[in-house]
């Protein structure tokens, strides 16, 4: 079977153009085959680009050519808009929806264009500067679920419970890499028909791949030599691909040898995944008119540092100090894991964006002058997350945005500036905690705990949120960190069975709990220790003896 798909690739590599003419119209055939087969839905995968607009363009073709009695099945077309895209090819995707909706109503066509978003609680700002998640890397690759998968798997999700089932086409190709390839070749196994796999992640839905042995070349023949069907510029999509390539040139490709600028790859101008954003800076570089996008790519190579401890808290998001082991050139240390962004860098990454979007707006083309880098709901969630989740209860974003913007912020959020404290009250507590950034923020969690909790009738609760204060907040740092290692080392004596090792751990100064679950029964000395460590009294159960009665 191997030696038959290598044959197989070998003779589409060696297909000429009138090879390709011919195949295109055997596709054509399969396409309206399948359409007219069965009532099931289909939803097209759509970014704009060669791969997808190619496969658009063959689905719109085929079913144009049926009679219009038959053209009853709805084909959605969905793009989901990141809100961090390339802002030209982000325009260029927005304008074709809009043109597409016009030509199927014209043309009569059974296509509905849907543009998708995600949530804004999950967008990339409010991600990155409301929760401070650092710049993403490929351990940590937080961003591509939330921004790129959940939207399109949502709409996905209710076409499967208003119709049963669904079949997804997309535009995907094994000459795109030789990552791709080995993945579609391992998605064989799930193989129906001729281009059509089942959907191992989702029940009830196929996949569609018809132009999954196309070379790149045959994309940009077929792109340029075929009319757009919704009456959109293939030429112009060539020749922003172009615009993409680091010495702007796409010669004509005629035989396999020849480089093609089909390579280029659009996405989020942000994504610090890939180790340069090399399309956005040879449009930068090519086309004078693209270079007030300069700002963004110097945004982008600013968040691109890997070792960027000195912009993160020393704890985890939930304020837990973990520790491991790091290798820096045969050297091995224990370290804490660098959590999120702190304060200051959060409000500096917000004033950063807020810049540019300020200087793109002065010097972007016409039609790119309203481009908006972060949306007003998206600062309203950042806001929120600053004062209710951090209780960073200054309110430093309303200020921070008129400073750069020279502009109120104005939140949709009702009831957002009605706050009992405020900058006043948080430059008080600076002056009082001097240096010590600990010990302010304590304070200022105390504080706007109670105050969160001041109007409930019922504060169920409290205590557990105010025992969480001290927990991730009442130690300083090197406080914090030792008391890492000494629960790391007593969960490492206590898995080896050193009781000796338990012992000595267990009366130190700190309070050690959670760290011994793997003793023995016949360790009767480690297990008293550690009961009398697990009731050790708290500065909650001293001052309220009776915590159950007053809630």
């Amino acid at each position: 079977m191997a030696t038959a798909q290598q044959q197989e690739d070998k003779n589409q590599q060696l297909r000429t153009v009138a090879e390709l003419v011919d195949y295109i119209q055997a596709l054509t055939t399969e396409i309206q085959e399948l359409y007219c087969l069965d009532e099931i839905p289909w939803v097209v995968g759509y970014s704009g680009g060669k791969d997808s607009t190619a496969t658009l363009q063959l689905i719109w073709n085929a079913i144009a050519a049926l009679p219009q009695e038959k053209r009853t099945k709805t084909i959605h077309v969905i793009t989901t808009d990141t809100l961090v895209e390339n802002p030209v090819v982000s325009v260029w995707v927005r304008n074709s929806l809009e043109q597409m909706k016009v030509a199927a109503i014209e043309q009569e066509m059974p296509i509905e264009p849907h543009l998708l978003y995600p949530a804004i609680k999950d967008t990339f700002w409010v991600n990155l500067i409301g929760k401070g998640y650092p710049a993403p890397r490929n351990r940590f690759r937080w961003c591509t679920e939330r921004l790129k998968i959940q939207p399109s798997d949502s709409f996905i999700r209710a076409v499967i419970r208003s119709s049963g089932e669904v079949i997804l086409v997309l535009g995907t190709r094994k000459a795109e890499s030789t990552k791709r390839a080995a993945t579609m070749a391992k998605h064989r196994e799930w193989r129906v028909r001729d281009h059509i796999n089942t959907n191992p992640n989702r029940p009830n839905s196929l996949i569609y791949l018809p132009i999954e042995d196309w070379r790149t070349d045959e994309v940009w023949i077929y792109l340029n030599q075929w009319q757009n069907s919704w009456g959109y510029s293939n030429k112009d999509l060539f020749t922003m691909y172009r615009g993409a390539t680091a010495d702007n040139e796409c010669p004509l490709v005629v035989d396999t040898s020849t480089p093609s600028c089909g390579d280029s790859r659009f996405g989020c101008w942000v994504c610090t995944i890939v180790s340069k954003d090399k399309s956005m800076e040879a449009m930068i570089q090519n086309d004078e008119e693209k270079e007030w996008m300069q700002p963004l790519l110097d945004i982008r190579n600013e968040l691109d540092i890997k070792e960027d401890w000195d912009k993160r808290d020393f704890r985890r998001i939930w304020g837990d100090v973990q520790l491991f082991e790091r290798n820096k050139n045969g050297e091995i240390s224990v370290e804490p894991i660098p959590g999120p962004y702190t304060k200051y860098w959060r409000e500096h990454w917000l004033r950063r964006l807020l810049e540019a979007q300020t200087k793109t707006r002065q010097t972007a083309p016409e039609n790119m002058r309203d481009i908006t880098l972060i949306t007003l709901e998206e600062m309203s969630e950042i806001r929120r997350i600053w004062l209710e989740e951090k209780h960073e209860f200054d309110d430093s974003l309303p200020r921070i945005y008129q400073e750069v913007t020279g502009e109120e912020f104005q939140d949709p959020r009702p009831g957002a500036d009605l706050s009992l404290l405020g900058s006043d009250e948080w430059a008080v507590l600076e002056e009082i905690c001097a240096d010590d950034t600990m010990h302010l923020e304590l304070m200022a969690k105390l504080l706007d705990t109670e105050r969160q909790f001041r109007k409930m009738s019922r504060r169920v609760g409290i205590y557990d949120t105010l025992e969480k204060c001290f927990t991730t907040s009442s130690r300083s740092k090197d406080e914090a960190v030792k008391n890492a290692h000494l629960k790391r080392d007593l969960k490492a004596a206590a898995e080896q069975g050193d009781i000796e090792k338990v012992k000595q751990l267990t009366l130190a100064d700190f309070v050690v709990t959670n760290a011994q679950s793997d003793v023995t029964t016949q360790q009767a000395d480690v297990t008293n220790a550690r009961q009398s460590a697990d009731e050790a009294k708290t500065w909650a159960n001293i001052k309220y003896k009776n915590r159950e009665t007053k809630l």
